[in-house]
């Protein structure tokens, strides 16, 4: 059976930046087959991507988070947890989940910075629908 549904899962920190991936996203994949979940932040975002991934429901989930440092290492091991936890969800449900969770070595909450990184995130948001494309034609053609 082929999905033509997506997860798209959003951390609700820093959202004004973090909801502009799941805009590059919609870029390539129509917002009505899109169905949206928030998280209160990246750490969540795992097993909300396991259970999504292991409904049966969707071709891909993807998954956005800014992790920023915020002067106590705690992003380090965040962010690490997360992308390790994102692909054990992909891995063992079989069904692909993308990352666009970020973390900057010099964030600032500038409107400088704060510009930067939401153009940035459209343009992860869209490499993750891209990505997400991609892995079905290739995994649809094997099955074939």
């Amino acid at each position: 059976m082929t999905h033509t549904r997506y997860a798209f899962i959003k951390a609700n920190w820093h959202s004004d930046i973090v909801d502009q991936a799941l805009s590059g996203f919609c870029e390539l994949i129509p917002r009505d087959q899109v169905d949206v979940y928030d998280v209160p932040g990246a750490f969540e975002m795992p097993l909300l991507a396991r259970d999504l991934a292991q409904s049966g429901r969707y071709a891909a989930v993807a998954a956005a988070a800014l992790v920023v440092d915020g002067g106590i290492y705690r992003h380090d091991f965040v962010a690490q947890a997360v992308v390790d936890g994102l692909m054990r969800a992909g891995l063992d449900s079989g069904i692909p989940v993308l990352s666009v969770s970020l973390t900057p070595h010099h964030y600032q909450d500038t409107p400088h910075h704060n510009a930067i990184y939401r153009v940035h995130f459209v343009e992860k948001g869209r490499e993750a629908a891209q990505a997400a494309l991609m892995i079905g034609k290739t995994r649809a053609a094997l099955a074939a």
